[in-house]
Protein backbone atom coordinates (compact mmCIF):
# COMPACT_ATOMS: atom_id res chain seq x y z
CA UNK A 1 0.00 0.00 0.00
CA UNK A 2 1.19 3.52 -0.77
CA UNK A 3 0.27 6.44 1.46
CA UNK A 4 0.44 9.97 0.10
CA UNK A 5 -0.15 13.09 2.16
CA UNK A 6 -2.10 15.55 0.06
CA UNK A 7 -2.11 18.41 2.54
CA UNK A 8 -3.29 19.13 6.08
CA UNK A 9 -5.46 16.14 7.09
CA UNK A 10 -5.96 14.65 3.62
CA UNK A 11 -4.28 11.38 2.67
CA UNK A 12 -4.49 9.10 -0.35
CA UNK A 13 -4.14 5.33 -0.07
CA UNK A 14 -3.35 3.30 -3.18
CA UNK A 15 -3.12 -0.45 -3.61
CA UNK A 16 -2.64 -1.90 -7.11
CA UNK A 17 -5.09 0.10 -9.23
CA UNK A 18 -7.41 1.11 -6.35
CA UNK A 19 -7.36 4.49 -4.62
CA UNK A 20 -9.26 6.00 -1.73
CA UNK A 21 -8.95 9.51 -0.34
CA UNK A 22 -9.60 10.45 3.28
CA UNK A 23 -10.67 13.95 4.36
CA UNK A 24 -10.24 16.09 1.24
CA UNK A 25 -10.93 19.45 2.84
CA UNK A 26 -10.44 23.07 1.88
CA UNK A 27 -6.79 23.13 3.03
CA UNK A 28 -5.79 20.27 0.74
CA UNK A 29 -6.79 21.12 -2.85
CA UNK A 30 -9.81 18.86 -2.53
CA UNK A 31 -10.72 18.90 -6.22
CA UNK A 32 -7.31 17.56 -7.18
CA UNK A 33 -7.41 14.99 -4.37
CA UNK A 34 -10.78 13.70 -5.54
CA UNK A 35 -9.83 13.49 -9.21
CA UNK A 36 -8.03 10.16 -8.83
CA UNK A 37 -10.21 8.65 -6.11
CA UNK A 38 -12.31 5.51 -6.50
CA UNK A 39 -13.98 6.33 -3.17
CA UNK A 40 -13.80 9.02 -0.51
CA UNK A 41 -13.94 8.72 3.28
CA UNK A 42 -14.81 11.75 5.41
CA UNK A 43 -14.37 11.71 9.17
CA UNK A 44 -16.52 14.74 10.02
CA UNK A 45 -18.11 17.94 8.81
CA UNK A 46 -15.48 20.63 9.46
CA UNK A 47 -14.34 22.48 6.36
CA UNK A 48 -10.69 21.48 6.68
CA UNK A 49 -11.80 17.85 6.28
CA UNK A 50 -14.91 18.18 4.12
CA UNK A 51 -15.21 20.47 1.09
CA UNK A 52 -18.85 19.98 0.14
CA UNK A 53 -18.64 21.93 -3.11
CA UNK A 54 -15.58 20.03 -4.33
CA UNK A 55 -17.12 16.68 -3.44
CA UNK A 56 -20.43 17.49 -5.11
CA UNK A 57 -18.62 18.61 -8.26
CA UNK A 58 -16.52 15.44 -8.35
CA UNK A 59 -19.56 13.21 -7.84
CA UNK A 60 -21.47 15.05 -10.56
CA UNK A 61 -18.60 14.53 -12.97
CA UNK A 62 -17.99 10.90 -12.01
CA UNK A 63 -21.20 8.93 -11.40
CA UNK A 64 -19.34 5.93 -9.94
CA UNK A 65 -17.70 7.93 -7.12
CA UNK A 66 -19.16 7.18 -3.67
CA UNK A 67 -18.53 8.45 -0.14
CA UNK A 68 -18.54 6.92 3.35
CA UNK A 69 -18.86 9.28 6.27
CA UNK A 70 -20.33 10.37 9.59
CA UNK A 71 -23.98 11.04 10.24
CA UNK A 72 -23.78 14.83 9.91
CA UNK A 73 -21.94 14.74 6.58
CA UNK A 74 -24.29 12.06 5.24
CA UNK A 75 -27.24 14.28 6.14
CA UNK A 76 -25.60 17.23 4.36
CA UNK A 77 -25.25 15.09 1.23
CA UNK A 78 -28.62 13.33 1.50
CA UNK A 79 -29.69 14.60 -1.93
CA UNK A 80 -27.02 12.36 -3.49
CA UNK A 81 -28.95 9.31 -2.37
CA UNK A 82 -27.34 5.89 -2.14
CA UNK A 83 -23.94 7.12 -3.28
CA UNK A 84 -23.34 8.48 0.24
CA UNK A 85 -23.06 5.91 3.02
CA UNK A 86 -23.38 6.73 6.71
CA UNK A 87 -21.08 4.65 8.94
CA UNK A 88 -20.51 4.50 12.67
CA UNK A 89 -18.37 2.97 15.36
CA UNK A 90 -18.02 -0.78 14.97
CA UNK A 91 -18.95 -0.94 11.30
CA UNK A 92 -16.87 -3.05 8.93
CA UNK A 93 -17.28 -2.35 5.21
CA UNK A 94 -15.51 -3.03 1.93
CA UNK A 95 -14.75 0.14 -0.02
CA UNK A 96 -13.08 0.03 -3.45
CA UNK A 97 -11.62 -3.34 -2.50
CA UNK A 98 -10.23 -2.11 0.84
CA UNK A 99 -11.43 -3.57 4.15
CA UNK A 100 -12.38 -0.64 6.37
CA UNK A 101 -13.16 -0.79 10.09
CA UNK A 102 -14.81 2.25 11.64
CA UNK A 103 -13.85 3.51 15.11
CA UNK A 104 -14.99 6.49 17.15
CA UNK A 105 -18.09 8.58 17.61
CA UNK A 106 -17.27 12.17 18.57
CA UNK A 107 -14.89 15.00 17.69
CA UNK A 108 -12.64 16.17 20.53
CA UNK A 109 -14.23 18.90 22.60
CA UNK A 110 -13.87 22.40 21.14
CA UNK A 111 -16.07 24.47 23.48
CA UNK A 112 -17.07 23.92 27.11
CA UNK A 113 -20.76 24.54 26.42
CA UNK A 114 -21.25 22.84 23.07
CA UNK A 115 -21.61 19.13 22.32
CA UNK A 116 -19.05 17.57 19.97
CA UNK A 117 -19.91 16.94 16.35
CA UNK A 118 -19.90 13.33 15.09
CA UNK A 119 -16.48 12.03 14.04
CA UNK A 120 -15.55 8.58 12.75
CA UNK A 121 -12.07 7.17 12.22
CA UNK A 122 -11.12 4.68 9.51
CA UNK A 123 -8.73 1.72 9.79
CA UNK A 124 -7.94 0.65 6.22
CA UNK A 125 -6.86 -2.93 5.44
CA UNK A 126 -5.71 -3.34 9.03
CA UNK A 127 -2.79 -1.06 8.18
CA UNK A 128 -3.56 2.68 8.25
CA UNK A 129 -5.72 4.41 10.86
CA UNK A 130 -6.95 7.96 10.27
CA UNK A 131 -8.80 9.18 13.39
CA UNK A 132 -10.02 12.52 12.03
CA UNK A 133 -10.30 15.08 14.83
CA UNK A 134 -10.45 12.58 17.69
CA UNK A 135 -7.98 10.70 19.81
CA UNK A 136 -9.70 7.37 19.24
CA UNK A 137 -7.90 4.19 20.24
CA UNK A 138 -8.97 1.24 18.06
CA UNK A 139 -9.47 -2.18 19.64
CA UNK A 140 -7.00 -3.73 17.19
CA UNK A 141 -3.35 -3.04 16.39
CA UNK A 142 -2.47 0.05 14.34
CA UNK A 143 0.62 -0.51 12.19
CA UNK A 144 0.46 3.00 10.69
CA UNK A 145 -1.16 5.98 12.39
CA UNK A 146 -2.11 9.24 10.68
CA UNK A 147 -1.37 11.26 13.79
CA UNK A 148 -2.92 14.69 14.35
CA UNK A 149 0.07 16.94 14.91
CA UNK A 150 -1.62 20.22 15.76
CA UNK A 151 -5.15 21.48 16.32
CA UNK A 152 -7.04 24.09 18.37
CA UNK A 153 -8.30 21.19 20.51
CA UNK A 154 -4.89 19.54 21.01
CA UNK A 155 -1.85 19.97 23.29
CA UNK A 156 1.59 18.40 23.08
CA UNK A 157 0.57 16.37 26.13
CA UNK A 158 -2.33 14.92 24.13
CA UNK A 159 0.06 13.74 21.40
CA UNK A 160 2.25 11.93 23.93
CA UNK A 161 -0.71 10.32 25.69
CA UNK A 162 -2.38 9.31 22.45
CA UNK A 163 0.66 7.62 20.94
CA UNK A 164 1.28 5.80 24.22
CA UNK A 165 -2.30 4.53 24.15
CA UNK A 166 -2.29 3.44 20.48
CA UNK A 167 1.35 2.30 20.32
CA UNK A 168 1.45 2.37 16.51
CA UNK A 169 4.18 0.68 14.53
CA UNK A 170 4.89 4.05 12.93
CA UNK A 171 3.18 7.43 12.71
CA UNK A 172 2.99 10.15 10.10
CA UNK A 173 1.85 13.57 11.27
CA UNK A 174 -1.18 15.09 9.59
CA UNK A 175 -3.46 17.99 10.55
CA UNK A 176 -0.65 20.54 10.50
CA UNK A 177 -1.98 23.06 7.99
CA UNK A 178 -2.37 25.82 10.61
CA UNK A 179 1.35 25.93 11.45
CA UNK A 180 4.03 28.24 10.10
CA UNK A 181 7.64 27.10 9.75
CA UNK A 182 8.42 27.73 13.42
CA UNK A 183 5.36 25.82 14.57
CA UNK A 184 6.24 22.90 12.30
CA UNK A 185 9.71 22.71 13.83
CA UNK A 186 8.23 22.57 17.32
CA UNK A 187 5.70 19.93 16.31
CA UNK A 188 8.38 17.79 14.69
CA UNK A 189 10.49 17.85 17.85
CA UNK A 190 7.53 16.65 19.91
CA UNK A 191 6.72 14.05 17.26
CA UNK A 192 10.27 12.69 17.24
CA UNK A 193 10.35 12.59 21.04
CA UNK A 194 7.06 10.68 21.21
CA UNK A 195 8.37 8.14 18.73
CA UNK A 196 11.67 7.75 20.53
CA UNK A 197 9.82 6.90 23.75
CA UNK A 198 8.26 3.91 22.00
CA UNK A 199 11.32 2.97 19.98
CA UNK A 200 9.52 3.92 16.76
CA UNK A 201 9.97 6.46 13.99
CA UNK A 202 7.35 9.18 13.96
CA UNK A 203 7.76 11.75 11.18
CA UNK A 204 5.94 14.49 9.34
CA UNK A 205 5.32 14.05 5.65
CA UNK A 206 5.39 17.19 3.55
CA UNK A 207 2.34 17.60 1.29
CA UNK A 208 2.77 15.56 -1.89
CA UNK A 209 5.12 13.07 -0.23
CA UNK A 210 4.45 9.33 -0.60
CA UNK A 211 5.66 6.31 1.36
CA UNK A 212 5.33 2.63 0.56
CA UNK A 213 4.13 0.78 3.63
CA UNK A 214 5.97 -2.47 4.24
CA UNK A 215 5.22 -4.61 7.27
CA UNK A 216 6.41 -3.11 10.57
Amino acid sequence: MRLTKLGHACVQLTEDDRTIVIDPGSFSAAADALAAADAVLITHEHFDHFDADALRAAMAERPALEAWTSRAVAENLADLGGRVHQVGHGDAVTIAGFDVHVYGEDHELMHPDLPPVPNVGFLVDGEVFHPGDALTVPSEPVPTLCLPGNAPWMRALDLYEYTRAVRPGRAFAVHDGLLNDIGLQVMERVLTSAGDELGKEFVRLAPGTSVDLAAT
